[in-house]
């Protein structure tokens, strides 16, 4: 997918996109290791960390497309970096939560472990209907962490 007036840069200007998505997915663990040291969840270095892989977030994407260099490797990286960083921040800021694991939550789990170690080696589809069993214990084992976060915030607050 070529965006008009893009132009092919060669390396090394070629590889600036996935290299800026190397460095957020290398500044998650650094933002989440600020965030755990700060005070209630306070901290400038953490906000600046954050700050900046968001924005490199979005300079990669914009660089790949005009340079026209999109690879594999962003496609998959690029989303998968976006998708950690909100969701370790979001937990991590969220700490007044107590996150107990729920029995669904864990037999979900262990039918998307399974079925994903046996589409690797097995033909056909049957381990997908071991992952949508799966997904579907996820999916409810996720409403009853929602469920049991509203009800405990509402008690927080009074209401």
């Amino acid at each position: 997918m070529t965006t008009a007036g893009a132009r092919t840069v060669r390396w090394p200007l070629g590889h600036l996109p996935n290299a800026l998505t190397v460095v957020r997915l290398i500044a998650i663990p650094v933002f989440a290791a600020l965030v755990l040291a700060s005070d209630h969840g306070l901290s400038w270095a953490a906000a600046i960390i954050f700050a900046g892989a968001a924005i490199t977030d979005q300079i990669d994407g914009y660089l790949a497309r005009r340079w026209n260099v999109e690879s594999e490797f962003g496609k998959i990286a690029d989303p998968l970096a976006d998708r950690l960083l909100i969701d370790i921040a979001v937990v991590l800021l969220w700490r007044g939560y107590q996150f107990e694991v729920n029995f669904l939550g864990k037999l979900a789990t262990w039918f998307l472990y399974a079925s994903l170690a046996l589409v690797l080696v097995v033909h056909g589809t049957w381990p997908r209907w071991i992952f949508w069993t799966g997904f579907v214990l996820a999916v409810i084992s996720l409403a009853q962490y929602f469920l049991k976060a509203r009800k405990e915030f509402a008690q927080a607050q009074g209401t």
